[in-house]
Order: structure tokens, then C-alpha cells, then sequence
């Protein structure tokens, strides 16, 4: 594989641009060897799922439009990021705090932490934020069927 491999889409800021933003990084993994399916791919769809959703939902309509990256570095590190334009950075709920939602950070930063990745969220020069997850890249070494036993 190539020592760099990166792709980005731009969507609209719109509830139907989640189910998008996760296909676009389901099919890029896939092309990059990480089949659909996988527990790893599976916890990349839900991270995408989660910071795709923050940028539709938290955003208040001062972002008409988020982008999500992709980059692989080297078959070491896959780099996921969400850029919205709206510049308030992303605030950390109280525990004690009982809503349906606004857990999708701590979703996001837990998996992250389990897979030995790391989270950033930095403000962009124009006056967004990008939230990035950083994970090292795992490809299983031969497929898994469908009973879970490695095929030889």
C-alpha cells in the first residue's frame, strides 16, 4: 500500500449527510483493505456516525456544510477528522446532568481510548473546529467467515 492515502468529502449540514459521511468512510476503508464488517471498522462507523451527528446537530445552522477526512499514514495510523464552521469547541457534560443526548463525545472519546488512539479538537484558522480521532491502523491478516473462525 502507498505511504499516504487520503480522501475528503464536503456534505451538507443536513440529517441525511450522517448515513453519507459513513458510507463514504465504510467504502474508503474497505479500499483500503479494511473490510466492512470487522470490529475495528465497525467502532470507525460508530466514531464517523457520532462526530458526523455533532456537526449536524451542535452547529445551529452557523455551518451550512461539514467536511470529513481520512488520511493513512505509512499502514501505522488512520486519522479521522470532522470540520464544521461554527466556532463553538465542543463542552463536556456534567455526569449528573439526565438528557437523552450530548453523550456523543465521551461515546467518541471512550472509543478511542479502547482502541489506542487519541482525540484533538483544535479550532481552525477560519473560526471552526475540527475534532479529529487518531487510531493505529489494524487490518486482520485473513478473513474472518461468518462463524468467527479465521479461514486458512
Amino acid at each position: 500500500m502507498a505511504d499516504h492515502l487520503e480522501t475528503s468529502v464536503t456534505l451538507p449540514s443536513d440529517p441525511a449527510s450522517v448515513s453519507a459521511a459513513r458510507a463514504h468512510v465504510v467504502d474508503t476503508l474497505a479500499e483500503w483493505g479494511l473490510p466492512a464488517g470487522t470490529e475495528v471498522s465497525d467502532t470507525i462507523r460508530l466514531i464517523i456516525s457520532e462526530l458526523a451527528t455533532n456537526a449536524v446537530q451542535h452547529t445551529f445552522g452557523q455551518s451550512p456544510t461539514f467536511t470529513v477526512d481520512l488520511v493513512l499514514d505509512r499502514d501505522e495510523r488512520l486519522r479521522i477528522g470532522v470540520t464544521d464552521s461554527h466556532p463553538r469547541l465542543p463542552r463536556r457534560l456534567p455526569a449528573a446532568v439526565q438528557q437523552d443526548n450530548g453523550r456523543g463525545l465521551v461515546i467518541i472519546r471512550w472509543l478511542t481510548v479502547e482502541c489506542g488512539g487519541r482525540l484533538r479538537i483544535r479550532p481552525t484558522r477560519e473560526g471552526g473546529k475540527t475534532i479529529s480521532v487518531e487510531l493505529p491502523w489494524t487490518v486482520p491478516a485473513e478473513p474472518v467467515t461468518a462463524a468467527g473462525q479465521q479461514e486458512p
